[in-house]
């Protein structure tokens, strides 16, 4: 991924005039206050940089370069404020370092501060603003009495090229950021998802076979206290039991197929897709096309359900018009490809209330991808990838 820095048009400071405008103001004033900053951020770089390489022989080297590395991060963060202050340029605040506990514990915690990119790219901006800082010092000022006719087109000049170091050097690693976030987000998807199903498979427990048994277990009693008073009773009592635990038998089935199939453990993504599709109102084809190595335990009861949702939705969706359809499966490179298509009306969406959305958060949240093809009256196309992960 290759990182832009270009400057958004809002960012832009407004055209060069002979006569001194605010935007001008502000960018002589940021060029006067180099100086004394960049005086504090070099000797505190300086002194970080050699103490702790002096003491990176002992136990207290390491942490104290940690500690040191957050400190700049802190400079960082009050240039980054000065710049959106007096030069407009506005840069996105680097993602905080996670603490000891939530990075797994202290060592983990230690290693990740002390290769921080942010820390160590302001630490060199610490080091080359002084002769920076130096140089638009003495020239702002300078230029204040004697070279007022040309001044503001100076000032422009310098305060670009600090736009340029400050977006440049302290501005989030975009790709690790980036992914920072994504893996954020994919992770509160992840726990939403797991909620989400556990709060589902209690209510079908509640309300389906739980209720089914406390039914029979009442039922049962009602037979045992007239088994001497009127056995035929109690025989059609207990012969009415017994159709009950069947039920509740065939539902504990069906919430343990929703929960994860025995038959994808056992055989694979071909049976427990043709098993699915044996379930589906109109007729189903299925072609896998796998090799004999099957995928991680994950990423295959990703693919079952996401089928099976997809199948779900032609049962619903589809209308009367749909006459079949399509599932095929296959393996192409580090990618698990999913295809179902449909000869029904169409006009899916993700955000049509048909569990695209859903099916695409739980592929987003595996680095996975959703792709619908939709036209109305024409059938719904839609294709998925799976990163493939070997089993074990």
């Amino acid at each position: 991924m290759t990182t832009s820095h270009a400057i958004p048009d809002n960012d832009r400071p407004p055209p060069v005039r002979a006569v001194f405008s605010a935007v001008t103001w502000k960018e002589i004033a940021y060029l006067l206050s180099n100086l004394p900053l960049a005086i504090v951020g070099f000797v505190y770089a300086v002194v970080m940089v050699s103490t702790t390489g002096g003491l990176s022989v002992t136990a207290v080297g390491i942490p104290l370069l940690a500690c040191g590395l957050y400190l700049s991060r802190q400079l960082g963060r009050l240039d980054r404020a000065r710049a959106r202050g007096l030069l407009g340029v506005r840069v996105d605040e680097p993602t905080p370092i996670p603490g000891p506990k939530r990075s797994g514990g202290f060592f983990p915690w230690l290693w990740t501060s002390i290769k921080d990119p942010v820390g160590w790219r302001t630490v060199l901006y610490q080091l080359i603003r002084l002769p920076w800082g130096v140089l638009t010092f003495t020239v702002a000022l300078t230029g204040l009495f004697v070279l007022w006719p040309v001044l503001p087109y100076l000032v422009r000049l310098m305060a670009n090229v600090d736009r340029a170091m400050v977006r440049g050097l302290l501005s989030p690693s975009d790709d690790l950021e980036r992914r920072i976030a994504e893996l954020e987000s994919d992770r509160g998807v992840v726990v939403d998802t797991a909620a989400a199903d556990l709060r589902r498979i209690e209510r079908d427990l509640h309300d389906g076979a739980q209720a089914r048994l406390v039914a029979l277990a009442m039922g049962l009693g009602l037979a045992k206290e007239k088994l001497l008073e009127d056995p035929e009773g109690a025989a059609a009592m207990v012969d009415e039991a017994h159709g009950e635990v069947k039920l509740a038998l065939q539902e504990l089935r069906d919430l343990a197929r929703g929960i994860h199939p025995a038959v994808l453990t056992d055989r694979g993504l071909d049976a427990a897709l043709s098993s699915v599709a044996a379930r589906c109102v109109v007729p189903v084809k299925v072609a896998v096309d796998l090799p004999p190595e099957r995928p991680a335990e994950a990423i295959e009861g990703i693919a079952y359900f996401v089928v099976s949702e997809l199948l779900q939705n032609v049962s619903k969706h589809a209308g009367v018009e749909a006459r079949g359809a399509t599932v095929e499966v296959w393996r192409s490179g580090a990618r698990l490809m999913i295809r179902v298509s449909d000869d029904g009306r169409g006009g899916a969406s993700p955000s049509g209330g048909s569990g695209l959305a859903g099916l695409a958060e739980r592929l987003d949240a595996v680095d996975g991808v959703l792709a619908v093809d939709s036209p109305v009256g024409a059938g719904t196309v839609v294709t998925a990838e799976l990163p493939w992960r070997d089993r074990g």
